[in-house]
């Protein structure tokens, strides 16, 4: 699949919109089953919002986002693929833009995710699996969260893979 377009906005000098940048995402990571495109990444919330900026995904491809912060991803996983069963301590919202995968979850379940879908995965443990013979392409919007004491305790400890993948 081609890299993702993306367009950032922002302020001239006189406080009119103007578009900073069209060009693909420039930062792209395959791992040969999956790619990932960083769109966009805010180290806090409320996000400072300056004319410009430096770019903010030239950094490593992690998981997950930044502490109290907020990332936008495209992912996507050829035919085949699967992730491995994880659980972040983090709300992310993935919605199917082309393709199908299945959620599974660690009670067992399945579920089949197809284009337009939107799953909101909230600090649960689980996996994505690519069945079809094609690929997925994936948005993800990935914000920093806390668990809740109750649900750590019976959950257990987180199981992610927090480490730079480039």
């Amino acid at each position: 699949m081609p890299v993702p377009r993306r367009i950032v906005t922002g302020h001239d000098a006189d406080g009119k919109s103007v578009v900073l940048s069209d060009a693909p995402n420039p930062k792209s990571l395959d791992i040969g089953t999956a790619a990932f495109h960083e769109v966009w990444i805010t180290d806090r919330t409320p996000a400072p919002i300056a004319a410009a900026e430096p770019e903010p995904t030239d950094r490593p491809v992690r998981v997950p986002p930044p502490a109290n912060g907020v990332m936008v991803r495209f992912t996507e996983m050829a035919p085949g693929a699967e992730s491995p069963m994880h659980r972040t301590e983090t709300v992310d919202v993935g919605v199917v833009l082309e393709g199908e995968t299945w959620l599974l979850l660690d009670d067992g379940s399945e579920t089949r995710v197809g284009p337009g879908d939107a799953v909101v995965q909230r600090g649960t443990m689980h996996a994505w699996a690519n069945r079809s013979d094609g690929p997925v392409r994936m948005l993800f919007v990935l914000i920093d969260g806390t668990i809740a004491d109750d649900v750590r305790a019976a959950a257990g400890p987180l199981q992610f893979f927090d480490q730079e993948l480039d």
